[in-house]
């Protein structure tokens, strides 16, 4: 035997022992042993005991002895487990909805409102949601309360009530470098309902108000400048044409008749039938 082949023996040897001490050790696999051996020898009444069926939306992060037999959940069908050494915990990993409560919260412009959201997220990670966090929906809820305050904390009351699904985006990508080590996956949140004090909107209301008419008074006043003109243009018209005034009267008065069914009384210049006499002579 040369010298190199013991020195990779031993070496190998150490590595060896190595992993079995960051294992379960020797009486961890002397247990699994009789544990497997029990098994055999009730076979096969201990396989009832043994085989646990997964559903296609769940996980199993199983244990043996107290360690994480694989980094990787087992699932979805039939596992095997040992009913002795091994113990498992079922994960879901469907979508949940979660609800935020109202969250009292003070916009960068000191006004207080009370804002509640709902988060939608799932377990990507079976392993991360049981090993790294104790309850992972019950973390994942108060981070999510947390981070709707510290968020909206820093705008507005204009933004706030503007830029919703700005603030939305920006609350999921918080949670989502938060719960990544926790094996969560944020994929939506929403802003549900902006509750402000009843003094904030009347006062709200009323600059709303106010700024409406201010739109309407000047809408008038551009249709009373542009009315102006344009009858500045007609009284030119009419004064280049003596006969247009009393033909644009007796228009107006055929538009009164027609609406209202009642007798009109106007007095009619006599210089009109003056003037048809003498055009009458002439023809």
């Amino acid at each position: 035997i040369t010298p190199q082949f013991c020195i990779q023996r031993s070496s190998s040897l150490y590595f060896f022992i190595a992993d079995r001490q960051e294992g379960i050790g020797v009486c961890g696999w002397i247990l699994v042993s009789l544990s497997f051996l029990l098994v055999l020898i009730t076979f096969p009444i201990s396989i009832w005991a043994c085989i646990k069926v997964i559903r296609e939306y769940e996980r199993a992060v199983v244990f043996r002895l107290g360690r994480i037999l694989s980094k990787k959940a087992k699932g979805p069908g039939m596992i095997l487990v040992l009913p002795c050494t091994d113990t498992f915990i079922k994960v879901d990993l469907r979508t949940v909805t979660c609800k935020i409560p109202p969250q009292e919260i003070l916009t960068r412009d000191a006004v207080t409102a009370q804002v509640d959201g709902v988060v939608n997220y799932r377990i990507h990670s079976a392993v991360s949601a049981i090993a790294n966090v104790t309850d992972v929906h019950s973390a994942t809820l108060l981070l999510a309360q947390t981070t709707l305050r510290n968020v909206l904390g820093t705008h507005s009351l204009s933004q706030l009530l503007a830029g919703r699904e700005e603030i939305a985006h920006s609350i999921q990508a918080t949670l989502n470098s938060a719960t990544e080590q926790w094996g969560v996956k944020v994929a939506r949140v929403e802003i549900k309902d902006i509750r402000i004090p009843v003094a904030m909107q009347r006062a709200m209301a009323a600059e709303a108000e106010a700024a409406q008419e201010t739109k309407a008074k000047v809408v008038a006043a551009e249709g009373e400048m542009n009315a102006s003109k344009a009858l500045q243009k007609a009284s030119m018209v009419l004064t280049e044409s003596p006969a247009g005034l009393p033909l644009r009267y007796l228009q107006t008065l055929t538009a009164v008749a027609a609406q209202n069914n009642s007798t009109i009384v106007f007095p009619l210049p006599i210089n009109i039938f003056g003037s048809l006499g003498q055009k009458s002579t002439g023809g």
